[in-house]
């Protein structure tokens, strides 16, 4: 596998390569004013620094890109260095997690190129809207793209760690709903499957002390209570480690059964419970929430006096009320010796949070020598809330799944938000300062223009006034002074461009006067033309 350095080495070879490429060529195909080769040289030198620091400094290899194309123009646009401002800018927006320095330099960038313009420009307003212009569409706008570009990639990152909380979230939550339903069916088997068990043991008690039985026949009933007193302590136990202990668990009760019936099957069991029905009010219906939960009271409390009162009476009572139903069971001493310890059961608990959060009452307590349960349940409880299903997995996908559907979180549309637009004011005033730079531009170029039939109506000794009647109303502000001849010495020369194309060298007519009269007129070629093509001009002039 290869290394990361040389990889890296390629990239930044590769990105110096194809800033180099107008730096070399600008200069020969005539869109910028030639330099000398040293000038070639050094420019593409330091862009080579530059691309060597872009990934471990970026704000150095853009100040390095601005430098160079400051010292090339006070203008700030080149093109040859022009693509190389734009890319270091991007790559700085890209790669740098601070935004105030990468401010900071664009500002100081903006503030030494208004100071050169205003020691060494030739048209100072010009100029300045050229160099506004370059900086904030050469500079600041591809600076907020890779801006955006890097949010955008820590977006994505975000929104895929978020995925994958939010998946471990939902695992968990699924983990709860299983041990909460868990808990639930414990419930019902500590409650239904306890108190049968209880009965089963006093059905073998009762058998047990029957006249007349063979001794092994009461050996075996005997062995039979036992088993069953085993049998229901160990479920105590087994319930007790499912169960959670501030659940909120949903009892099972057999379908249809009401108060009586349930104690009626008890007493058919041998437990000496008596029954008293209630005496006014609403009936509560078996199949009723209400009706549901004084089930289960009676039936905890009936399991409760067979298992830890043996032999006791116990006395059911049920009083209707207006607004719900008051139980109350009470059993007396213990008759006979209990094969099972008591205490440390947790089912009068879960009555109790099960009464307490349906808006009733409960009270659990000794009775003189025995012990009393006595609960009211209202009539109307209302639904108890289902629990929540699992959360669905919803996040905020990456900018590559844009569209498929998938929600996308709110801070992350804030933060796009934010970025579009800042981005979107940068190109505003980026369009406005340009199209005045531009109309500026045009505005003096145009009127600049002396044409060649008009130069060569203008004679050596023409008088500046009669010259002045022939000539536009503007000289170029920028002249070739580099691919001209010296001037006569003490003349005011002007220089007019040959042609209205823009954007591209062309010829231009210097015409020096001294004394109020034209002393001198000659062509300066386009750049790359050679000094033929002035000898052609001044044949074409004469």
């Amino acid at each position: 596998m290869e290394s990361p350095r040389p990889a890296s080495l390629a990239r930044g070879t590769l990105l110096w390569a194809a800033l180099a490429l107008p730096a070399l060529t600008a200069d020969r195909i005539g869109l910028n004013e030639p330099r000398t080769v040293w000038q070639q040289a050094a420019g593409v030198a330091v862009l080579a620094l530059a691309a060597a620091l872009s990934r471990r400094l970026p704000l150095a290899a853009f100040g390095a890109a601005a430098a160079l194309s400051l010292a090339a123009a006070p203008a700030l646009f080149t093109v040859s260095y022009g693509p190389a401002l734009g890319v270091f800018a991007l790559l700085l927006g890209l790669r740098a997690a601070r935004a105030r320095p990468a401010v900071v330099c664009l500002v100081a960038v903006g503030c030494a190129g208004t100071a050169r313009i205003v020691l060494l420009g030739v048209d100072p307003a010009s100029e300045w809207f050229v160099m506004t212009g370059t900086l904030l569409f050469g500079g600041a706008f591809p600076w907020l793209v890779g801006r955006y570009w890097r949010q955008s990639r820590e977006l994505a990152e975000a929104g895929w760690l978020r995925a994958a909380r939010l998946e471990d979230e939902q695992r968990l939550a699924e983990e709860r709903a299983r041990l909460r339903e868990r808990a639930r069916i414990a419930q019902g088997m500590h409650d239904s499957l306890g108190h049968e068990l209880s009965l089963i043991a006093l059905r073998a008690s009762a058998l047990q002390v029957t006249p007349g039985l063979a001794e092994e026949h009461r050996a075996a009933a005997a062995d039979l209570r036992l088993a069953a007193a085993d049998a229901t302590d160990r479920l105590h136990r087994i319930i007790g480690v499912l169960r959670e202990a501030d659940d909120e668990p949903v009892p099972l009760a057999p379908a249809d059964e009401t108060l009586e019936q349930l104690v009626a099957r008890a007493a058919e069991s041998g437990l000496p419970v008596r029954w008293e029905p209630a005496r006014h009010g609403p009936a509560t219906e078996p199949g009723e929430v209400s009706g549901r939960l004084l089930h289960r009271v009676v039936r905890e409390a009936l399991t409760n006096a067979a298992r830890h009162a043996p032999g006791a009476s116990v006395v059911v009572t049920v009083t209707g009320q207006d607004e719900g139903t008051v139980v109350s069971i009470t059993n007396g001493p213990a008759t006979e010796e209990s094969s099972r310890p008591s205490g440390g059961g947790t089912g009068l608990l879960g009555l109790r949070a099960a009464v307490t959060d349906a808006g009733g009452t409960f009270e659990a307590g000794p009775q003189g020598e025995g012990f009393r349960l006595r609960a009211y349940v209202p009539s109307h409880i209302p639904g108890r809330r289902p629990t929540p299903p699992p959360r669905q997995l919803t996040v905020a996908l990456p900018p590559t799944t844009a569209g498929s559907g998938h929600p996308v979180a709110t801070p992350f549309t804030h933060t796009r938000r934010r970025v579009a637009l800042g981005l979107g004011a940068a190109a505003g005033v980026g369009l406005a300062l340009v199209g005045a730079a531009f109309g500026w531009y045009v505005y003096t170029e145009t009127h600049a223009v002396l044409p060649p039939a008009r130069y060569a109506q203008l004679r050596l000794g023409t008088p500046a006034a009669e010259a002045e009647l022939v000539l536009p109303e503007r000289a170029v502000s920028d002249p070739p002074t580099d691919r001209a001849t010296a001037p006569p010495e003490g003349a005011d020369c002007r220089y007019y461009r040959a042609s209205g194309e823009l954007f591209v060298s062309v010829d231009h007519f210097r015409l020096c006067f001294d004394a109020g009269r034209l002393v001198a007129k000659d062509v300066v070629p386009r750049a790359g033309h050679s000094g033929e093509d002035r000898v052609n001009h001044k044949e074409f002039a004469r």
